[in-house]
């Protein structure tokens, strides 16, 4: 298995669709200094819109979107989405041709790819490695993002927000995050994610359903397990205050 060389990620080798992304700290732009934070981006449609890790710009408005051709543009946040760890920025000068997206839930353990980015600051880098799992969950920052892939392609700070690519230069993923030495993670590009950033790009936020309850495995009481024909089943651990679930009056401890 061989990479092209003429690819959507590298076209002719000449200007790669990841960017470098230098955020700024204090949340709405301006100076940067010590105050910047770095990560990755991918150009992912024709008219500047870049995908990357919500993490990467935290709560700042916007940045600036560094090539390695050694062009620069501006950009805004358009939306972010903590829970899935995607961000999408729109850049407001030019931009190079977008990256393909590909096909996440195609991959297979095994498989070559590619993790590109701007690792330590260094713009432009290529690793390689193998797709090691798939559908991990991953820990983060107070949530848990599911469905993950999980690479062993070197991945260091700075990577975050770049493309994780097969062998056909197709972006399957997103690196989010270094799990440990020789293990990095990153969001697949699928059908639910592909429903995500449309969100992010038409609204600036994810809509999700809500019930506002937590849910427990437990025993079926017993004035119920004939009618259910079960012993067991999902109690109701906690109810969220004012929740779509509390208002339709459910109970914590209630079954099933």
């Amino acid at each position: 298995m061989h990479i092209r060389r003429s690819s959507p990620v590298w076209p002719n080798g000449s200007r790669p669709r990841v960017a470098s992304l230098r955020v700024p700290r204090g949340g709405q732009g301006g100076g940067y200094g010590r105050g910047e934070s770095l990560g990755s981006g991918v150009v992912f449609t024709g008219d500047g819109f870049l995908l990357t890790n919500a993490h990467v710009v935290g709560k700042s408005t916007g940045g600036t979107a560094e090539f390695s051709d050694g062009t620069s543009a501006p950009f805004r946040v358009v939306g972010a989405d903590p829970l899935s760890d995607l961000a999408v920025l729109r850049a407001t000068g030019p931009t190079p041709e977008p990256a393909e997206l590909g096909e996440a839930d195609q991959l297979k353990v095994g498989q070559l790819v590619v993790a590109v980015g701007n690792p330590l600051g260094l713009a432009g880098s290529v690793t390689a490695g193998v797709v090691s799992a798939l559908g991990r969950s991953l820990p983060a920052r107070g949530r848990v993002i599911e469905d993950v892939i999980q690479t062993d392609a070197a991945l260091n700070p700075g990577n975050s927000g770049g493309a994780l690519a097969d062998s056909g230069a197709r972006v399957v993923g997103i690196n989010t995050a270094v799990a440990g030495v020789g293990l990095g993670m990153a969001v697949p590009v699928n059908d639910t994610t592909r429903k995500i950033i449309s969100a992010l790009m038409q609204d600036g936020r994810v809509r999700r359903a809500y019930l506002g309850l937590a849910m427990m495995p437990g025993p079926v009481p017993a004035v119920w397990r004939e009618r259910l024909g079960r012993k067991t089943g999902l109690l109701v651990a906690q109810v969220v205050a004012g929740g779509p679930a509390d208002r339709a009056g459910l109970r914590q401890g209630t079954c099933c």
